[in-house]
């Protein structure tokens, strides 16, 4: 199996400090019927095109595409996550790119895509951590005031927190390093 994992998506999980907290940024897509994810939070990320030499270049486009951030400037890539599959569409697997941005950066959304962003800290999500009903059962999520993260995002996520509560550092090979 290559270093993707199987993978045919990928996000960005963009870590910024803030102090001494760190904190992650989140994207609300917009409302959008055809959309399975239509209005929920998530990370900045999508499919991978033809055009895309890797899913690398995907994680690199798509967040540019939707934030206006540039990974390829002031930011570190730290490594790769675990693949993780889509439950509504088990067709996807989607790999987890993680980057520490170094400076605050000037996000302009892509508003047909996403309507709002929030940089959370991880200890902020570590006490919110809960479960939400839905129509259609109840699920582990974050909620954090009117913010509900759950699904493939809350697990991203959930995966990292537990990746950072069983080491000291972000350096001692947490992740795979992919370039």
């Amino acid at each position: 199996m290559s270093d993707e994992q199987g993978a045919n998506a990928s996000v960005a999980l963009l870590l910024k400090l803030d102090g001494e907290r760190l904190h992650v940024l989140f994207v609300r897509r917009v409302e959008n019927s055809r959309d399975p994810w239509s209005g929920q939070m998530a990370l900045p990320g999508g499919k991978r095109e033809a055009r895309d030499r890797d899913l690398q270049e995907t994680v690199i486009r798509e967040t540019l595409e939707e934030t206006n951030i540039d990974l390829l400037h002031n930011c570190r890539f730290l490594g790769t996550m675990s693949a993780f599959q889509s439950k509504p569409r088990p067709e996807i697997k989607v790999l987890p790119y993680v980057f520490v941005i170094e400076d605050e950066p000037s996000i302009r959304l892509n508003k047909r895509e996403l309507e709002e962003y929030f940089w959370i800290s991880l200890e902020e999500l570590v006490r919110a951590k809960t479960t939400v009903k839905f129509s259609f059962g109840r699920f582990p999520a974050f909620v954090v005031g009117s913010i509900v993260i759950w699904g493939l995002t809350y697990r991203v996520v959930e995966s990292l927190i537990l990746r950072l509560e069983s080491v000291a550092s972000l350096g001692n090979g947490i992740w795979s390093k992919t370039r």
